[in-house]
């Protein structure tokens, strides 16, 4: 699938729409207070030229290093974002859409990313994909990334810390993905707590009663989610919660904990993991040293990706609307660009549990793969 990178060469200058011509000698905004930063207002606080400002913004390319940091601390201090909405539709350009995402490894990104780009398409906008992974300052990443686009959709909270937001806010629509709310910012995500909850109870009715929940619940606020069911169907059964191990959503993970769990490392009977990509690789690599899972072990994921559906035994899972997820970011931000009203709300998709065999239940039927929202 290809992302459009749409190119603005106007992303930074300030005609006026209806074809007045821009005022030649603005005055800066001081740095204290200065809700209406221009493209005059960066290039008066950098010392340079509206032209070099634009050209850095543009990422050109050709101008120094020195001179570019001036123009980015500039941009940084004075919290300017080009309206880059308004003068697309004037011209009549297809809207471009950005979406941030940590990376493209694992079903769940290409999922998402498949969902956005899909319905964008539908709807005539193009996307910008920025990925974060490996960038020193993300922060400025999605700035910079906002003098290109209309709206952004970001997956999670960490790219979209509230220095960044307090810029964005009025000035371009935002979405979040599964993160945390946050004031003057939209947000989606999937129901997390009950469907956990609900997960874990099922495995304790199956006599389990060393389970261990493996994922990091500081990583993002759906994990914390998913470990905050987790331990309440424990204390609701009378046990107390072992200590989650800890671990990012890497394949390369998943082995380590079962190599944890080979050498006596980690004492459990069942293993609640944060996604199926960490259930997936724990279950393969443990069946392959001999255990016998769910005999020795059961394990349980979340995702309900195509692979769980396939394996054996069939991964016990959530399935949550990760593709449906993408569509409605992208729909939000269409109509937010067009004048929606911002949702104060965060859009909660609902979430099921998926019984297989990988909790020690019986094969059942290979369940119905789940279809598209309407």
């Amino acid at each position: 699938m290809a992302t459009a990178r749409k190119q603005n060469p106007d992303a930074t200058s300030t005609p006026a729409v209806s074809g007045h011509s821009a005022p030649s000698a603005p005055s800066a905004p001081s740095a204290a207070h200065h809700p209406g930063a221009t493209i005059y207002s960066v290039a008066e606080r950098a010392g340079v030229s509206i032209a070099t400002v634009s050209r850095v913004l543009q990422g050109a390319g050709t101008v120094s290093a020195k001179t570019t940091q001036k123009v980015l601390d500039a941009v940084d201090e004075l919290d300017y974002v080009p309206l880059g909405a308004a003068r697309s539709l004037a011209v009549r350009h297809h809207e471009a859409h950005g979406l941030v995402l940590p990376e493209l490894t694992g079903p769940y990104y290409s999922e998402l990313l498949m969902g956005f780009e899909s319905r964008a398409a539908e709807l005539g906008q193009s996307v910008t994909l920025l990925l974060t992974d490996g960038k020193a300052d993300i922060a400025r990443a999605v700035r910079q990334l906002a003098t290109h686009v209309d709206a952004i959709a970001v997956l999670g909270s960490a790219a979209m810390p509230p220095a960044v937001a307090k810029a964005l806010h009025g000035k371009k629509p935002v979405v979040i993905i599964a993160g945390s709310p946050q004031e003057g910012i939209e947000s989606v995500g999937a129901e997390n707590a009950h469907s956990a909850q609900k997960l874990t109870e099922h495995v304790l009715g199956h006599g389990r009663r060393s389970l261990v929940f493996v994922g990091d619940p500081d990583g993002a606020p759906d994990i914390h989610d998913r470990h905050a069911g987790f331990v309440a169907a424990l204390r609701a059964a009378g046990l107390e919660p072992a200590e989650p191990v800890r671990v990012p959503f890497r394949e390369g993970e998943g082995e380590a904990v079962a190599e944890r769990i080979l050498s006596g490392d980690i004492t459990a009977d069942a293993l609640v993991c944060a996604n199926d990509e960490l259930a997936l690789s724990i279950m393969s690599h443990l069946q392959d040293a001999g255990r016998d899972v769910p005999g020795d072990i059961a394990v349980v994921g979340w995702d309900d990706v195509m692979t769980s559906r396939y394996v054996r035994p069939g991964m016990t899972t959530v399935r949550q609307p990760v593709r449906e997820l993408g569509e409605l970011a992208a729909e939000r931000l269409h109509q937010r660009v067009h004048g929606a009203e911002l949702l104060a709300a965060p859009r909660v998709l609902p979430t099921q549990v998926i019984i297989r065999g990988s909790c020690g239940c019986a094969a059942q039927p290979r369940a119905t793969p789940p279809t598209r929202a309407t």
